[in-house]
């Protein structure tokens, strides 16, 4: 099931189980992009307390955001078609003043994956909804 169709977000992420500690998270960017990341490769940006509530919907997260810095290609990736169509890079300034609502659009470049599974790159400008 996808939460939000059509719209890009900004993760590699998933659910941890009761057992499961924010470390083990990190096994979720192998299965959902196709690299390999360590822990401690990874800045951390804090906690961000989620909710969303539409017609027959409800999305309580607590989300640990944390930054990655990476000198891949595009070609690097290797998308799981289940989780992520979309993979894209965007200025991390032009971002935050996305986040701000200082500007209400950015330019994002990246790939996105055709129904045959090839990467079309694309570069474009997109803008908040939130």
């Amino acid at each position: 099931m996808c939460d939000y169709p059509n719209l890009l977000v900004i993760t590699a992420a998933g659910h941890l189980l009761a057992h499961e500690t924010v470390y083990d998270g990190v096994r979720e960017i192998k299965e959902e992009i196709g690299i390999d990341v360590s822990f401690d490769e990874l800045v951390p940006l804090g906690i961000i307390d989620y909710h969303q509530t539409k017609e027959g919907f409800i999305d309580k997260e607590l989300a640990n955001v944390f930054l990655y810095e990476s000198a891949h290609s595009f070609d690097d990736f290797n998308l799981q078609p289940e989780e992520v169509s979309v993979m894209v890079k965007v200025v991390l300034n032009d971002f935050e003043e996305l986040w701000t609502g200082a500007e209400d659009k950015v330019n994002i470049k990246g790939f996105e994956m055709n129904h045959e599974g090839s990467k079309m790159m694309i570069d474009r400008s997109v803008c908040w909804t939130g």
